[in-house]
């Protein structure tokens, strides 16, 4: 698989079945379904795109996961968030090691930004190592003037 530096993708695409966690679900029989949008080089980030049916359950997050809300609505609630309404271009961030309970009353869609968490000194050590490649790589040319071609 050729690995461009610029990929582009839709989100409306065909979604394949990704179910909940049969222990997570509280009420209904919510059917969720994904597509993999875009996945970083080191396999750490990935965008997604993800929409479910109506349906009660609890959601742990195992990564930084920022959402933005596309079609429908939900409610979440956690122990430090009282239940709120969420629906398109709301934007949620969630913490590694986040629970939220979702209400889903019709559907919803989302397009779902993940990243996998990296223990704090290995990332420390990444950005001293990218800063010094950075410093001693020799600078490229670029091209000056707008993309209309100015």
């Amino acid at each position: 698989m050729s690995r461009s530096l610029i990929e582009v993708a839709n989100t409306a695409v065909d979604l394949t079945s990704s179910p909940i966690d049969p222990a997570w679900i509280i009420e209904g029989d919510p059917i969720a379904q994904s597509k993999i949008l875009s996945t970083s080089a080191d396999r750490l980030a990935s965008t997604i795109v993800w929409q479910c049916s109506e349906g009660k359950f609890d959601w742990y997050y195992d990564c930084d996961e920022t959402i933005l809300i596309l079609e429908g609505s939900i409610v979440l609630e956690s122990e430090t968030l009282r239940p709120a309404r969420y629906g398109p271009g709301d934007t949620i961030f969630f913490k590694y090691g986040a629970h939220a309970k979702w209400y889903v009353d019709d559907h919803v869609r989302k397009i779902a930004f993940c990243r996998k968490t990296q223990p704090v000194m290995l990332g420390f050590l990444v950005r001293v190592i990218s800063r010094v490649r950075r410093n001693l790589a020799p600078v490229r040319s670029r091209r000056h003037g707008s993309l209309m071609g100015s």
